[in-house]
């Protein structure tokens, strides 16, 4: 279930595709990764890939109010976890998310009665 619902998320510091209300939620809650420093990147880029080669899924984290720089070693500090930690870890990151979406989509439903 967990992986099917990563099926959605874009790796961190990705441009999410498309024009959906998920891809315009990742693209608001990454927004901060578009001014990163190179080395930033870099290092988000390769833990990316050895998150994918060691979990089977993407990294998530709840990027929203996020400096870039705090994600690199949040992500290499994950990359030390036990699988089930990391599992416990990513559903606890996903339920931020969630949180924060329909926070947002409360909020936002709300102003439209304005």
């Amino acid at each position: 279930e967990l992986d099917a619902a990563l099926s959605q998320h874009p790796r961190i510091g990705d441009q999410p595709e498309g024009d959906g209300p998920e891809a315009e939620a990742s693209r608001a809650e990454q927004a901060s990764m578009s001014g990163a420093a190179v080395d930033v990147t870099s290092r988000i880029a390769l833990g990316n890939a050895a998150h994918e080669q060691r979990f089977g899924r993407v990294f998530l984290i709840c990027a929203a109010g996020r400096a870039p720089a705090e994600l690199p070693s949040e992500l290499e500090r994950r990359l030390g976890n036990e699988a089930d930690a990391e599992t416990a870890e990513a559903i606890e990151q996903l339920t931020e998310i969630t949180l924060l979406r329909l926070r947002g989509a409360v909020h936002d439903s709300s102003r439209e009665g304005v």
